[in-house]
Parts: structure tokens; sequence; C-alpha cells
């Protein structure tokens, strides 16, 4: 048995702890990493030789949460884990993102890291160690890579930044964000807020950096005990020297076609002048087996090239704007007649078509997982972007692309959805992305908004979200542009991918992507600033089509209202076997529906009969009120009086005296069984809690009760009264004689 070799840093309040040799030892590279009562076994494996040169690195991640680690059996039909969870494909984004791009090229080679969650404590976050072990399995195998990474996680909990915060910590936490980057800097940002400032997201990275560093000093710490040999990347030692007199002749033809205002007509002026240039020196590029791939590399080099010196140059983009610009906004609200809510939102050549529906609280999502109990969700974004948005054909699949943009959108907005105590529906947006061509994750954002508040959910405030970028030049980055609202392209060949969500009052929602090895906190600076601008403008364009939440749910929109019990009350309201609030139902039309603390949930599909099942729930938890006046159901009839059912399971005895102003020979005189009364609570037995009542008719003007009207009266139902004392009596006269 191999000698294990272990490491050790303190994270937060615990040690995060890498081992190796002791388990899945005919992987490249494996790490058991532990931290408290967590644990992860990361793995990497690489296929057996290179392929053909690959202008990509096909890695994937597959980050995945086994439920005995928390002593669980996953829920549903089959007993064990199958295809991921949308958190499980949210931390592999994760771990990918800043990872993949410290890969070699050359490699050419299918890598394929494997972290899987084998214990937790349910405290402490396991995709942290994930994310860690992933980067250190790595960097001890023999699989070239330009790390390794780490990442932490950072929340703003009453004032102070916590590292690797816990579940609890999370959820009290005015910022949660995940910060991962090399020993040189950060190169990737994700996470959620309430409402922060800018400066309170750079301290926050800030403080994140030197963890991060710690925890790369450790990996490498681990590759100096157990490290492999890194295996040889692929060498390519061809001559292109025959593609100078081509890029002579296309450059110029190139940056023409580059710019232009529309995708579509750059794109087809590009493609004319590579058929072009292909034409011209069709001889040349056949003497050459990789001719075609070599012309096709070439002018995605020119494209790279061009764009890049336009900006920092001359400040231009390939779409004529200027790098604050950002492109032409329209906004519409209410596009679908029949949906709960609706808006289009187009920015430039990017539109997302956003609908917004209300449901009850059985339209809930259930996320069963290891990081506690069953947690349920009244809001959810959903995000599409099928293959017509960019004019091609293909399956319409949800991957991880709609999952990971899905997510950020539905952070964004989610600080502003009202809890559910105080907007008792389920609430779901769907962003199906109509054209595409740069950032549809934040004009999800935008038309979301738009479409919460044409449905008439009661959100604080509006919120909008833009995508930046950056061109930066030289080593120390001394030269550079941030853009504003960037394009497809700039997305690809620029050097960050920058996401801002937020209100005119914080930011809710924040995803950067880095591709050089880290970026200035100057940059940072500015390029934050700049999105605050562009948010702004945004948010003012959006708010000349909805100031804010229309004042009612829509009309379509199911009907719910709510209230609060008593604890000691909800056995009431359900009755035994669930019979008094089945009863509600059949009776009024409405669902009903109450959790454990007590909250009543009713959905109606009118306000009339959501309305009548309140009312049937109020008067089931009711307390009878000395002096008020109810409409009694009479239950059973005595000698002595009736009782009358005022409440819900509560009975009183209204006295054969207190029937009328008058005598009354027989209540059945005056009463009958299911006949319904208005009776006064008079009072209420201080001991055994019995009630005493007296039956109206009305009050007359002066302010007097009036006597109830007596049953007709009929002389053939008169019975003859017997004598007192119970038998017939003899006349006086017969009595005499005796």
């Amino acid at each position: 048995m191999s000698e294990v070799k272990k490491v050790s840093v303190q994270l937060g309040d615990d040690c995060l702890v890498f081992e190796t040799g002791k388990i899945a030892k005919q992987a490249n590279g494996a790490v058991y990493a532990h931290y408290a009562g967590s644990a992860v076994i990361a793995t990497v494996c690489c296929g057996d030789a290179p392929s053909q040169p690959l202008d990509y690195v096909p890695v994937s991640v597959e980050y995945n949460e086994k439920y005995y680690a928390a002593g669980k059996i996953p829920g549903g039909f089959l007993k064990r884990e199958a295809k991921p969870k949308d958190k499980e494909i949210l931390v592999s984004r994760l771990i990918d993102r800043p990872m993949r791009p410290l890969f070699d090229k050359a490699f050419s080679r299918e890598i394929q890291i494997v972290p899987t969650v084998v214990s937790t404590d349910q405290i402490n976050t396991p995709d942290i160690i994930a994310i860690n072990a992933a980067s250190a399995a790595v960097t001890i195998s023999d699989i070239p890579f330009n790390g390794p990474i780490a990442g932490v996680r950072v929340a703003l909990v009453d004032g102070k930044y916590v590292i690797n915060p816990t579940f609890k910590q999370i959820e009290e936490a005015d910022l949660d964000i995940v910060v991962a980057g090399t020993r040189e800097g950060i190169t990737m940002v994700e996470g959620g807020a309430h409402e922060v400032s800018e400066q309170n997201m750079l301290d926050a990275i800030a403080a994140a950096q030197p963890v991060i560093t710690k925890l790369c000093d450790a990996q490498l710490e681990l590759k100096k005990l157990a490290g492999k040999e890194k295996l040889p990347v692929l060498e390519i030692n061809e001559d292109l020297s025959w593609l100078e007199p081509i890029r002579e002749y296309a450059f110029p033809l190139v940056k023409k076609a580059s710019f232009g205002s529309s995708k579509f007509a750059r794109h087809d002026a590009l493609k004319q002048v590579q058929v072009e240039t292909k034409e011209k020196f069709a001889d040349v590029i056949a003497e050459h087996e990789d001719g075609s791939e070599q012309i096709a590399k070439l002018f995605d080099d020119l494209a790279y090239e061009i764009l890049r010196a336009s900006i920092l140059n001359d400040g231009k983009r390939v779409d004529g704007r200027g790098v604050k610009e950002i492109r032409p906004i329209t906004c519409e609200a209410s596009v679908l007649a029949r949906t709960h809510g609706s808006a289009l939102f187009t920015r430039g050549e990017t539109q997302s078509l956003a609908v917004t529906t209300l449901g009850t609280v059985q339209d809930e999502q259930l996320f069963d997982d290891i990081d506690g109990d069953k947690n349920y969700s009244n809001f959810m974004l959903h995000y599409n972007f099928p293959p017509y948005s960019v004019g091609e054909t293909g399956r319409l699949t949800t991957g991880r692309r709609e999952i990971g943009h899905g997510h950020l959108a539905q952070r964004a907005l989610q600080a502003v959805v009202p809890a559910k105590d105080e907007f008792p529906y389920t609430v779901r947006v769907v962003s199906e992305i109509m054209e595409s061509n740069g950032s549809s994750s934040m004009a999800s954002v935008c038309g979301g908004c738009l479409s919460l508040m044409d449905a008439g959910v009661p959100i604080s405030k509006p919120v909008a979200g833009i995508a930046m970028g950056l061109i930066t030049e030289g080593a120390d980055y001394s030269r550079y542009q941030i853009l504003s609202d960037i394009l497809g392209e700039e997305d690809h060949l620029g050097d960050m991918d920058f996401k801002v969500a937020g209100t005119r009052d914080g930011i809710t929602a924040f995803q950067m992507d880095i591709k050089i090895a880290g970026v200035t906190p100057e940059i940072m600076s500015k390029a934050l600033q700049q999105a605050k601008e562009g948010r702004f403008h945004i948010l003012g364009i959006m708010e000349q089509t909805l100031a804010g939440p229309r004042p009612e749910v829509n009309q379509y929109a199911p009907k719910i209202l709510s209230t609060k019990v008593a604890e000691d009350k909800i056995g009431a309201v359900i009755g035994t076997g669930g019979k008094t609030i089945k009863g509600i139902a059949q009776a009024t039309g409405a669902e009903v529906n109450i959790d454990d603390d007590g909250t009543v949930t009713i959905y109606g599909k009118n306000t009339a009969c959501a309305q009548a099942a309140l009312e049937m729930v109020k008067a089931i938890i009711e307390e009878p009120e000395v002096g008020k006046i109810y409409q009694g159901t009479v239950k059973r009839i005595m000698d002595f009086g009736a009782f009358v059912e005022i409440l819900p399971g509560k009975e009183g005895l209204c006295h054969i005296s207190k029937l009328a102003r008058t005598r009354v020979e027989n209540v059945s005189d005056v009463l009958e069984v299911g006949q319904v009364i208005p009776v006064k609570l008079i009072e209420i037995d201080r001991t055994g809690g019995r009630l005493s009542l007296s039956y109206i008719d009305a009050i007359d003007p002066d302010g007097e009760t009036k006597a109830p009207a007596r049953k007709p009266f009929n002389d053939r139902d008169r019975k003859p009264r017997k004598p007192f004392g119970g038998h017939d009596r003899k006349p006086r006269t017969e009595r005499s004689e005796d």
C-alpha cells in the first residue's frame, strides 16, 4: 500500500485537509479532502493518447452528491441517485469555469474531473471543499495544468466578512459569493446579495484573495510530496509561413467586413471575404493537408486582432458603438392575452419573452438534497435558449447553460420578491430567448422583472442587469478598455465576461469570468462603476413601461387568501381525518391548505369562493364574544329550550324563556331543527364555558329587541291539558255525591 501524503490549511474556523495515496489510486490524480464533518473525493482522468490538435479543451466536470453522505436515502420511486440535480450542475460550473482556461489545448486529450461528496455535517458547504479538491487532484496528477486554483466563499454577516460561512450564516448574510483564482489573482466570482454597494463587493473579493493564496500554496506543497511527472503535450512543428501572403491580402478585407450594425451583416461579409480568399489562394491551400482548417484559424486570429486594436486604439466597437454605449432598448408589457404576466424585452439583437405564472402552495418546488431537511421554494425562474434564437437548427434541450443562466437571473430577482407570508403565491418566471447576441441572461433579468410587475407581484423595487467586457494589452494590463453591454463577439474575443444585476440601491447578483491571469483592483472598481451607470440607464427605460407592480394580480390568476391560526386550533380546522377542511373545500369549491406553523392558504378560482372559504375557517377559530349577534343553526330541541350552533363546533343553549318577550308554551311552537336564526350571546359560564343565548328577530328603530314570530297556531293541534297532578279530575258534583 502506498504511503498517504497529506497537507492542511486553516480555512475559517477549521482546517481543510488534503490527502492522497489511499483512495482511487488508479486515477491520474485523486485527493480526499475533508473539513470538519464534510468530505469530498476528487478524481481526474484523461484519455490514453492525444487526438488531432484541438482548438478547445475537452474537459468535463461531474460534481455529484451522495445521499448517504448525510445519512439519507433518496426520495422517489428509484432509491438511488439518478440524473444530476440543478445544484450539482451549478457546482460543476463553479469548478469548470476557473479551471478550464488553465489546461493546455495542445494536450488534446479528454479530461474528466469527478468530485464526489461522501460525507457532510450539514453545517459546512461541501461545494467549496469540492472546488479545492478538484484543483488539488489535477495539480498532483500527470495532466499538464497551469494551476492550481482555489475557491472560497465569502459572506457579509452583521457588517463583517466571514470566510467559509456555515449554512446558517449564509441564510443571515447580506452578501454570499464564491471567489476562485490563482496565486496571481481572481479569475471567477459568482453570488448574490441583498442590494449591497459596489464597495461591499470589492471588499468581499479582496478578503478572499489571501485565503486563495494559502490554499494554492497547500496544493503546491502536496504536489511536492506526491505529484506525478506531467505527460507531454502534442508538439506541432509546422511551417506556417505560407499563410503570410494570405494574411496580407485578407487583413484589409476582414477589417472592412468586421464592422457593421447587424450581426448577420458582419457574418455574411466575413463569410464572403473568406470565400474570395479561398478562391484566390486555392492552389496554395490545396498543397497543405490541413489548409482549410488553417485558413479558418487565420480568420479567427485576424478578427481577434482587429476587434481588440479598434477598441484599444480608437474606442470603436464592431457595431459602431462607444465603449460605454448601450444598444437601443424597447420594453413591452402584457404582450400575451391570457398569461398572468408577460413582457418582451429587446436590447439590440438580444430579446427575451418573459412570462410569469402564479400558482398555489401545491406548486412549490421541493428540494431534496444532502444539505438538510427537505426545502420548498415558492419562486423559480427557468431560462430557455432554443436554437432558433441564433438562427440555427438543433435539439430543444435543457443543458448546463440553461440551468446556469436561469439560476443567475433567479438570484438577481429573488432579493425583491416578497416573502411567502406577504404574498402567498408560488411564482414561476420563464424566459424564452427569442434572439441572442450578447447577455441573454441579463435580458432575462430585465424581462423577468417586467413580467413580475405586469402580473401584480408586489416586488420591492425594479431590477435590471448588464454584461460588461474587458480588453487589455500588455503584461501589466496598463492599457485597457471596459465595455458596457457586450456583444457575442466581444465576449468571445475579450478578456472578461462580467455580469451585474441590481436595483437603484444596490447589487443583487454578480458573475465574473476572467480569461487572463488576474484583474487589478483599479479595473474591478471602474468596471463596477461603469456597470452601475449602465444599470441605471436600463432601469430608466424599464420604468417608462412599468414604474412598479400593477395594483392587483392579473384577472386570470388564482385568488389566494391567507390567515394565521393558533397551533392549538390547527386540529379544529383540519378535523378528524381531514373531515372539516375537506368539507370547506366541498362547500366553497376552494382549495384549503394549512402548514405546520398554522398558516392557512386558500386558493379559489374566483374571489367569491376564496372569501367564503376564508370566512368558514375564521368561524372555526373564532372565540365566542358576549354581546355579539350570530346566525346560528338549531341542532336540538328540548323541553327547556334549544341548542343552537353559533360557530363550527360551538353550541349554546337558548332557554325557552329567551325565545320571545311573551310566554312560550312549547319550544317546537317557535323553532324547528335546522332552522337558521339570529341569536345574541348573553353569557359564558365561567366554570364550564357553557354559552347562554337569546333569540332575536331584529332590532326596532328604538333599539328594543322585538319578539320573534310565533309559529302559526291551529286549535286542532292543541292537545287537551291534563289537570294538575297528572290524572283526570272528576267534576265537583261527582265528588260531592261520593
